[in-house]
């Protein structure tokens, strides 16, 4: 589990096959910090697992299914990822929860400065739309951000200076492809409204039950 907040940008040192997957070397710095073998590290949005470690870069692979999915099969060496460590309990959720399982790619329609941002519009795939809302959260390549305007299926985000300076997004062009994923929230409460009436053991009949 994630919160959105990305601790720092890495650099991808080395992308070598391994069968259907990949594995790749991240140069980095201060996710570095405690950083052990089996520990979950969210890679431009992807939930990976550490596999190896030096005191500069860690290691992580990707299987077929997860290249397919998610912009990893585009890594290139020398390529700048956003970064984050899985969140501790005792942490504060700054951003919002967050999973690192993508739900789609999408793209960089436009990218507009503006006085005290950066207005960026992403054109998202059209099955996701249903779970995106104005002033809701959504994920960019791990990055936690709030939905500013929402048309069909392209949706706009303000991005701040702050996070424009510490993410991969000021390296970014229209056209350039971006993970994403929906709020978990839209998804859980979809799969409950729309089960089976056969599948729901909760109803009133069965609360009057328990109340005998």
């Amino acid at each position: 589990m994630f919160t959105g907040l990305i601790e720092e940008t890495g650099i991808v040192a080395s992308v070598i096959p391994v069968g259907q997957g990949r594995r790749f070397t991240i140069r980095a710095s201060k996710v570095m910090d405690g950083l052990s073998i089996d520990d979950s590290v969210a890679v431009n949005g992807c939930c990976l697992t550490v596999i190896a470690r030096t005191s500069d870069s860690f290691d992580v692979e990707a299987v077929e299914q997860t290249l397919s999915k998610t912009t990893l099969g585009e890594f290139q060496i020398g390529m700048v990822v956003n970064l984050e460590r899985a969140m501790q309990l005792n942490d504060r959720l700054g951003g919002h929860l967050v999973l690192g399982h993508v739900d789609g790619v999408g793209s960089i329609v436009t990218i507009e400065e503006r006085s005290l941002s950066h207005w960026v519009t992403i054109a998202i795939p059209p099955e996701l739309e249903k779970y995106v809302i104005a002033v809701g959260s959504i994920t960019l390549d791990g990055i936690s951000l709030t939905v500013a305007d929402l048309k069909e299926n392209r949706v706009s985000v303000a991005i701040i200076p702050h996070t424009w300076k510490v993410t991969n997004f000021a390296k970014r062009s229209p056209g350039d492809r971006i993970n994403v994923e929906v709020d978990l929230i839209g998804k859980y409460v979809e799969k409950l409204m729309t089960r089976k009436p056969e599948e729901q053991k909760i109803t009133a009949e069965w609360l009057l039950d328990q109340g005998k």
